[in-house]
């Protein structure tokens, strides 16, 4: 069974910034039923709350983007809370549409997933080869164990429940804390606020010498519903049951270095830019093997440049909301 333009959508975490790239793309394809609810409307850390929804809202198909996130400062700092609420939110919502008897589903994962060190581009067949990035194994852990919970589903009961591991994401929307957020979030608000409060130098975290792939929150969404209007044939068609999920990237990496001359030719900043090298670096290079989906037959369309400027845009002209997530 796949995607109807008349089934009932759930798209957990609406409001963040793969949700509502989600959600503006589903109703660009023709999905007008969506289901959305807030936090004070859903609280997805409570089972019997996630199950009684699903129930009344007769739910045909699930999309999770609900997740707690955060960059290495955040998963450094609140260990528990990235472990416990991610496996809570994920575990309610699966287990509540196998419940309701939901066919459809697809899980957001991220590539965080990987070991460390392992060998560059990485293909989906390295889960579980080696130790995770110490700074954000907490989150890594909840989205392995939602990977296998979608598989173990497929196999048990016959579910169709895929997953989606997602390089490094940007776009509107995104984290912009000043401490808690990813690297182009974070970069594109201290380049705005350098420029607007005329600074004289900027600090950047790290070397700048990891490199990092990035992808638009928009071909990330258009990646999912392409994967969700597959039919089941076709889909297991390039996938085995006990290794069910899916890169998603660019397939091509930058320097944080060469990202940071991009955002800051994109502000325009003309100050000194200082890298700490005292502050992690990460994983020195990770890139991942995107073969699978684009053998599928997807590709990416938003060049980082474009998507950069966009970002940048967004967050000029959304400062104040931006900054309260």
């Amino acid at each position: 069974m796949t995607l109807k333009s008349d089934n009932k959508i759930f798209v957990s975490g609406h409001n963040g910034m793969v949700g509502s790239a989600l959600v503006k793309c589903l109703k660009k394809n023709g999905y007008s039923n969506l289901i959305i609810a807030n936090r004070k409307e859903l609280d997805l850390l409570n089972q019997k709350n996630v199950y009684n929804f699903f129930e009344s809202n007769k739910i045909d198909a699930v999309f999770i983007c609900s997740a707690k996130v955060g960059g290495i400062h955040s998963n450094s700092t609140y260990p528990y809370d990235f472990i416990y609420q991610n496996l809570m939110i994920q575990n309610n919502i699966i287990n509540a549409a196998h419940l309701s008897d939901i066919n459809n589903l697809l899980f957001m994962g991220s590539s965080c997933i990987y070991p460390k060190l392992t060998s560059q581009p990485i293909h989906e067949s390295q889960l579980l080869t080696g130790p995770l990035e110490p700074t954000n194994q907490w989150y890594a852990l909840a989205k392995i164990s939602g990977i296998k919970l979608c598989e173990g589903m497929n196999i048990q009961f016959g579910r169709d429940y895929r997953s989606l591991m997602p390089t490094n994401l940007y776009g509107p929307n995104d984290n912009f804390h000043d401490l808690n957020s990813h690297v182009i979030p974070a970069l594109v608000r201290r380049f705005y606020e350098a420029v607007v409060e005329n600074r004289k130098s900027l600090d950047v975290w790290g070397s700048g010498k990891p490199k990092r792939e990035f992808l638009h929150v928009d071909d990330l969404a258009k990646a999912s519903v392409f994967l969700m209007e597959m039919d089941k044939q076709k889909f297991n068609s390039f996938i085995k049951p006990d290794l069910s999920h899916i890169n998603v990237g660019t397939g091509n990496d930058i320097s944080i270095e060469e990202l940071v001359s991009i955002i800051r030719n994109i502000s325009k900043y003309d100050g000194e830019i200082l890298f700490d090298d005292s502050k992690p670096d990460g994983t020195m290079k990770k890139v991942l093997d995107i073969s699978t989906i684009t053998s599928m037959g997807w590709s990416p369309e938003i060049s980082l440049e474009d998507g950069l400027f966009d970002t940048y845009e967004w967050y000029k002209n959304n400062e104040d909301t931006a900054k309260k997530v």
